[in-house]
């Protein structure tokens, strides 16, 4: 029998493909979307890396305008959905409500051009989420106010009052911290989908399955969780050291890739204490300070991008079960931005495996 070469478990440190959408450097503490450091590109609109990942390059005033009009006219989503939503997102996970709800939208959107349905997605996407957001508080879903930029139209319809400018701006940055990172979980699933030449709805929300596990888009909701039983930052010490003691994991702390710090920790945690200082409840804030600073000590492990999102997101008044939602919201501009580039150059993927069972068995 022929040697076989096995990959990592994980697929640790495995090139399945090239693309020029975003590179990780874990070991510098990188991330780039299509050239640009995500510092460079951590101020800009949602629309503005929208229209860099679908188009390739940053948008002028012109570009930018015509893409939020067109994001604007596809905000609307079928009676259908909302009445699904309704009967359904008290009852069950938010991220199954959203799973569903993106699934039937087959029903309503020609996938004739790959950028008109990535378009459709990522518009309707933020109005299933607020919708479900909305229904989980008892409360009516809200039509989308097509005059409103996504991010602003997206916490008018979660919270049903206009929101001020900070909080646009925040939600913005969130969205593009999260919007690509990669060949992660949710996208490769997404790819591997589309590599069968099957549809971009199904490629997407089979990565919305995939970022609905913990150990991927879930690990934001964990850390607000972990806070609140935490309590106050006279807790943490104790309740850190007995949940190491126990070998438990520390939600929020460590990554696959980045040996160093997570990039876009540093952006969420600016945001966090600035968060904090204006709702006037810094004690979110600083007992993440404060988990982040022991973590280091005990373990030498860095926070990484849910850790700050949760107590950034508490604090503007998001509760903690949409937390994987919204994400999945910023993130499918990279899914669908994923999806075309995979098309473009297409192999299914067939990876073989090491067969460990018995042979030669008679009935």
């Amino acid at each position: 029998m022929a040697e076989v070469t096995i990959a990592a478990k994980g697929l640790d440190g495995v090139v399945v493909g090239e693309t020029v959408l975003s590179r990780v450097d874990g070991e510098k503490g990188e991330l780039i979307y299509r050239g640009y450091d995500i510092d460079e590109v951590a101020d800009c609109t949602f629309e503005q890396v929208c229209y860099l990942f679908l188009y390739g390059e940053l948008p002028g005033p012109q570009a930018e305008a015509a893409l939020k009009a067109n994001l604007q006219k596809r905000y609307a989503i079928p009676s259908d959905i909302i009445a699904f939503i309704c009967q359904r997102a008290r009852l069950d996970h938010p991220m199954a409500t959203l799973r569903t709800s993106v699934s039937m939208l087959s029903g309503f959107i020609k996938e004739d051009d790959l950028i008109e349905t990535a378009l459709e997605l990522i518009a309707k996407t933020g109005t299933i989420a607020a919708a479900i957001c909305r229904v989980r508080q008892n409360k009516d879903p809200i039509a989308p106010n097509i005059s409103f930029g996504f991010s602003k139209n997206f916490l008018y319809m979660c919270t049903g009052e206009i929101p001020e400018d900070i909080m646009v701006k925040t939600m913005d940055t969130a969205m593009v911290l999260h919007m690509d990172h990669g060949f992660n979980a949710s996208t490769f699933t997404a790819r591997v989908v589309t590599s069968s030449l099957s549809d971009m709805i199904s490629a997407v929300v089979a990565a919305i399955g995939s970022l609905k596990g913990p150990l991927h888009g879930g690990a934001n909701t964990e850390v607000m969780k972990m806070l609140i039983e935490i309590g106050t930052p006279e807790n943490v010490k104790p309740w850190i050291e007995k949940t190491l003691s126990e070998k438990r994991k520390v939600p929020g702390f460590g990554h696959r890739v980045y040996k160093v710090t997570d990039p876009r920790a540093k952006h969420l945690k600016r945001m966090s204490q600035e968060w904090g200082e204006r709702a006037h409840e810094k004690k979110w804030f600083q007992m993440s300070e404060k988990i982040e600073e022991l973590m280091w000590e005990r373990k030498h492990i860095n926070a990484n991008v849910d850790f700050y999102s949760a107590s950034t997101y508490y604090t503007m008044g998001i509760e903690p079960d949409m937390y994987t939602p919204i994400f999945a919201v910023a993130r499918m501009v990279g899914w669908t931005a994923h999806i075309i580039e995979q098309l473009k150059d297409n192999r299914i993927m067939r990876p073989e495996a090491n067969y460990l069972g018995p042979v030669g068995k008679r009935l």
